[in-house]
């Protein structure tokens, strides 16, 4: 079994595969999926796991240079806003509408869906490199 680090196999798997300026995504239970993408469905129930809880435990195990999140946040979500600009302090953070954002998903390695049902609660992450 193992000892450190995330658990779910399926995110562990991604994760080890990602390489420089790779992204996955973490969502939102309403942000549409594309088919091509793979889809990790953490989702339990309304808000369980919450968006914050997951985006902080994949930065446990993750090295991110960047992360990219839809410009409605600011106004539709200041909360998260807020809670992910403090936990990403030493992160670039580039907004995007929502549009753009949507479009960027087909790139993505893997999109790991939370039981989040606020607004917008949706990030991408670009992997960064540990050396």
């Amino acid at each position: 079994m193992k000892k450190l680090g995330i658990l779910n196999s399926h995110i562990s798997e991604v994760l080890s595969r990602l390489g420089h300026s790779d992204t996955i995504v973490i969502a939102d239970c309403g942000l549409p999926i594309p088919d091509e993408t793979i889809r990790i469905d953490l989702a339990l129930k309304q808000g369980d796991p919450s968006f914050i809880d997951t985006l902080e435990t994949l930065l446990e195990d993750m090295a991110v240079e960047k992360a990219t999140l839809a410009v409605e946040i600011k106004e539709q979500n200041k909360q998260i806003d807020e809670k992910v600009t403090s936990i990403l302090k030493d992160v670039s953070i580039e907004y995007i509408s929502h549009e753009e954002f949507k479009a960027q998903t087909k790139k993505a390695k893997a999109v790991i869906r939370t039981g989040e049902v606020t607004p917008y609660a949706n990030i991408i992450l670009h992997a960064g490199v540990i050396f």
